[in-house]
């Protein structure tokens, strides 16, 4: 084409795109600056993990707000399962999605409540609290102090430790995702934020006039627009603002993607650099017109490309830290070559799921009960130096037997599963170095900080998958916890 015939290039277009993807942060400050507007600070996707629910049980407890406040830190969809919606939002805030339901009646465990959950934590006690004249002072019972005079108020031991975690589990385990598989994106669900980690990526941003957009209907993303070969272009693009952190895939064989195309070639890049125009790792799939077909790309198969030529002698993708994903149709293949079957003007790429395959088993349910569980009636337990939990077991409704039953229905329902004993519960700050045992013989404390960590770490590795530990707490300040190899100092279950 002729300089004559050469169509204007868009500048407006290009530094729009720029800004949407953070490119030059002054650039963003500026443009808000003269919009009037700030940042939106829930545009990014942290990681991936809004995309599965993690469904909280017990979550105005003790230990459940704090599972719930560090989920939605690391950008966990959070969901609570609550009796009282109106007294959970004092306790826990409105900008927390909530269902109303109880454990203790399976009715109430509606599909509604299980929607897309990737994962259940489950942190449901019965209330313990002093009889009435033994003290005014709550304190000691929050600090893990020896008490005398408990009682159970409210519900049974049997009906919330025992029956209503079965109920739970037998619930969740209809939805929980197969082991194997981590969703990344689900967009036959409507997720608002989404809208804001997807844009397009154009040849604008190479001088050219190509098009395209991405359209999420609640049903599935669509990939569309126009591709133009003027001004040297050729190529349309959607691609996602770098996740923060990055989203682990390590253990998986590669990703999978489930989409409905339009006949032509197109390309999946994946990039474990945060730079804006790096090397990404491509691979090019072929589409059926208007049939659902399922796309497998091993990570072994991805090219390094940068600016659709091979980059020789590069590492792999480094899939334990992923940055973004990228959708593409362009006139060029790698090196030179052309796409075969390009063709300029409109396209249709339609998306159900990016989903990684291949993985090893993760936890999908998370149970906190309670050290001493098996020392009621254990031969050879000196109850003078047990806590008061184990010495009134019989007063307190059989509190820890109940419990054992409903880790027991855990173990035996099916699903994967992690059960967290912590010893004596404290609202002592939390950060501590941590020590994990077996055999129901350990003694101490632990702060409910460290016990929701360990919950929500539970959920993310494989060494965490069908184990039941005691926890415990020393006095060192923990600098830094190597978790799997935490979980992996434990045995799994038979």
């Amino acid at each position: 084409m002729s300089d004559k015939n050469r169509q204007p290039w868009d500048l407006g277009r290009f530094i729009k795109t720029l800004s949407y993807f953070e490119v030059f942060p002054l650039l963003n400050w500026v443009q808000n600056l003269f919009q009037g507007s700030s940042q939106d600070t829930q545009s990014k996707l942290v990681g991936a993990k809004q995309v599965g629910v993690i469904l909280v049980a017990g979550a105005t407890g003790g230990v459940g707000k704090r599972v719930v406040r560090r989920l939605n830190q690391l950008g966990y969809r959070v969901r609570c399962l609550v009796r009282d919606i109106e007294k959970a939002r004092l306790i826990l805030g409105n900008e927390v999605e909530m269902v109303v339901g109880d454990i203790t009646n399976p009715e109430t465990l509606t599909p509604l409540v299980m929607a897309n959950i990737q994962g259940v934590i489950c942190c449901t006690a019965v209330r313990v609290q002093p009889k009435e004249g033994d003290t005014a002072d709550r304190a000691k019972y929050n600090q893990g102090i020896k008490f005398y005079m408990p009682e159970i108020v409210g519900d049974t031991p049997e009906n919330v430790e025992y029956k209503g975690v079965k109920n739970l589990v037998e619930a969740a385990a209809k939805y929980l995702p197969k082991a194997s598989v981590k969703t990344i994106f689900d967009f036959t669900q409507h997720q608002e934020n989404l809208k804001n980690v997807w844009g397009a990526l154009d040849d604008v941003v190479m001088g050219g006039v190509s098009q395209s957009n991405i359209i999420l209907t609640g049903e599935t993303a669509l990939f569309t627009g126009n591709v133009s070969t003027d001004n040297s272009g050729g190529f349309a693009s959607v691609r996602t603002k770098n996740f923060d952190p990055a989203i682990n895939l390590s253990g998986y064989e590669g990703v999978k993607l489930r989409v409905k195309g339009d006949g032509k070639r197109y390309k999946l890049f994946l990039r474990s650099d945060s730079a804006w125009d790096g090397v990404g790792y491509s691979h090019s799939f072929d589409t059926v017109d208007g049939a659902w077909i399922d796309i497998r790309v091993p990570f072994a198969d991805l090219i390094p490309v940068f600016r659709a030529k091979v980059v020789r002698d590069r590492p792999p993708v480094n899939i334990a830290q992923i940055r973004s994903f990228q959708l593409m149709l362009s006139k060029f293949e790698y090196d030179g070559n052309l796409n075969p079957y390009f063709s300029p003007g409109s396209f249709s790429l339609e998306v159900e799921t990016i989903k990684a395959y291949g993985g090893s088993p993760l936890p999908g349910f998370v149970l906190v009960s309670s050290a001493g569980v098996t020392r009621p009636g254990r031969p050879g337990i000196n109850l003078e130096e047990e806590p008061p939990a184990v010495r009134l077991n019989d007063q307190l409704g059989g509190i820890l037997t109940w419990k054992l039953k409903g880790e027991d229905s855990v173990r035996a329902s099916g699903v994967n599963y992690t059960i967290i004993r912590p010893c004596a519960l404290t609202e002592e700050v939390g950060g501590k170095q941590l020590v994990f045992e077996q055999g129901d013989n350990i003694r101490g404390k632990i702060s409910r900080d460290d016990v929701a960590e360990i919950c929500v770490q539970a959920l993310q590795y494989d060494k965490a998958c069908n184990v039941t530990f005691e926890v415990k707490a020393t006095e060192d300040k923990a600098d830094y916890i190597d978790w799997q190899q935490l979980f992996a100092s434990v045995q799994r279950d038979n």
